[in-house]
C-alpha cells in the first residue's frame, strides 16, 4: 500500500483485529479479507488512487448502512481518504454486526 494508505490500512487491519480477535486473514486479487473459520469472509478492502474502498460483503444488512451503494444489492462500501479520520466506534459496530452475518465462500 503506497504512502498516506499503508498507515491508513494499518490501521484498518489493527481495527479489525482489536474488534474480532479471532478473524481470519487472506489476501487476493492484491486486497486483504477478513473472515470467519467456517463462516466465509465479510470484509475486504483495496487501494485506488486516492481512497482505500473498504467493502462489507453483506453490508446491507448492517444498520447504519454504509454510506456508498454498490451495484450489487448486499455490498455496501466505506471510503477512507487521506486525512480523515474513520468513525471508530461506528467501524467496530459495522465490524461485529458482520461479523455475525453468514459470510461469503470466496475462495
Amino acid at each position: 500500500m503506497p504512502g498516506w494508505k499503508q498507515d491508513a490500512g494499518r490501521r484498518l487491519d489493527e481495527l479489525i483485529e482489536r474488534t474480532i480477535p479471532h478473524v481470519r486473514r487472506a489476501v487476493r486479487w492484491n486486497s486483504p479479507f477478513y473472515g470467519v473459520e467456517g463462516r466465509g469472509w465479510f470484509l475486504s478492502f483495496h487501494c485506488f488512487a486516492r481512497y482505500i474502498k473498504v467493502t462489507f460483503l453483506r453490508g446491507s444488512d448492517l444498520s447504519p448502512l454504509p454510506p456508498i451503494a454498490s451495484k450489487h444489492p448486499e455490498t455496501r462500501y466505506l471510503h477512507v481518504y487521506e486525512g480523515e479520520a474513520v468513525d471508530e466506534e461506528q467501524f467496530a459496530s459495522w465490524l461485529r454486526q458482520a461479523e455475525r452475518l453468514p459470510g461469503e465462500p470466496l475462495f
